[in-house]
């Protein structure tokens, strides 16, 4: 099964040096039943990216807690076994928990498929929406547009040989 584990740049670098993106369970985003009712689709290609997208959320949420992070999404792509992944069934259509899943680990590196990180041109962007998080949470209507606004940036794909050169001076 593809997951999208959502981190940032110093969790990434993290998972560089170990090796691991995660040793005990942790939380990823995947095609669950409930997204599929939510999303109302067949196509597992839209499916996919709707869990990418949820997990790139969840990315946003990690930068607002770690604002000396700089402020790019991150999600890396990796297939795990199906037994290695659980949704939790009473919070499938839970709005905050769309897509969640708690995977089991160890997950290597190594064996994923992608990492997806936001460019440049999106940090200013992610910061607004990192500081704007918590009123867009609260229900404020301005601010939950400058979350969405950050949905405008697609997150490129690299190569797990090319995180070395994403992380940089992380």
């Amino acid at each position: 099964m593809r997951v999208y584990v959502p981190l940032t740049l110093p969790r990434l670098a993290e998972a560089h040096r170990t090796g691991e993106l995660g040793a005990g369970s942790f939380t990823a985003y995947a095609v669950t039943p409930g997204l599929r009712e939510w999303y109302v689709s067949d196509d597992l290609e839209e499916l996919e990216y709707a869990a990418l997208g949820r997990a790139a959320l969840a990315s946003l949420r990690l930068l607002a807690a770690d604002t000396g992070a700089a402020p790019r999404r991150v999600v890396v792509a990796v297939d795990v076994a199906d037994g290695a992944v659980k949704a939790d069934p009473d919070r499938a259509l839970d709005p905050s928990a769309l897509a969640e899943v708690a995977v089991s680990g160890p997950v290597v590196l190594a064996k994923a498929a992608a990492v997806h990180v936001d460019a440049d041109d999106a940090e200013a962007d992610v910061t607004a929406a990192t500081e704007a998080l918590q009123a867009a949470d609260d229900g404020d209507d301005d601010a939950r547009f400058l979350v969405d606004e950050t949905d405008d940036h697609e997150l490129l794909w690299f190569a797990t040989q090319e995180i070395p050169a994403l992380l940089g001076g992380v």
